[in-house]
């Protein structure tokens, strides 16, 4: 493999975004005000205290959810060209599928999907 081409590409990548950062900074309208300040929720003045604490379980379930919904969107590719790959690409799909539910048992064992 050539390294040159490598270490090129990625440099060139890294100036870009850099490149483009400063620029953002540089052009990007400021307007400094106290209700930018404010919490905003639809329109509607807030109630209460704005900042408050949630527990943990929602996070942990959100988390749970994200983690299941992205390794379901490996499969759609795997299903595009299931026919091609034979015997052992469906031996590999369902080595995957097994780990998924070994996970979601091991999540509902823990108690993680249980709202209280």
């Amino acid at each position: 493999m050539n390294f040159t081409l490598f270490v090129t590409v990625i440099v060139t990548g890294l100036a870009f975004v850099g490149f483009v950062l400063v620029l953002a900074n540089l052009i990007a309208p400021r307007s400094f005000n106290a209700q930018k300040d404010e919490a905003f929720e639809c329109g509607i003045p807030t109630r209460g205290q704005t900042w408050m604490q949630f527990r943990v379980g929602y996070y942990l379930f959100a988390i749970l959810f994200l983690l299941f919904d992205v390794e379901t969107m490996f499969l759609f590719p795997w299903a595009v060209v299931m026919r091609s790959l034979g015997p052992a690409g469906l031996l590999s799909a369902l080595f995957f599928l097994f780990i998924l539910i070994l996970g979601l048992a091991y999540a509902w064992r823990k108690g993680a999907l249980r709202w209280q």
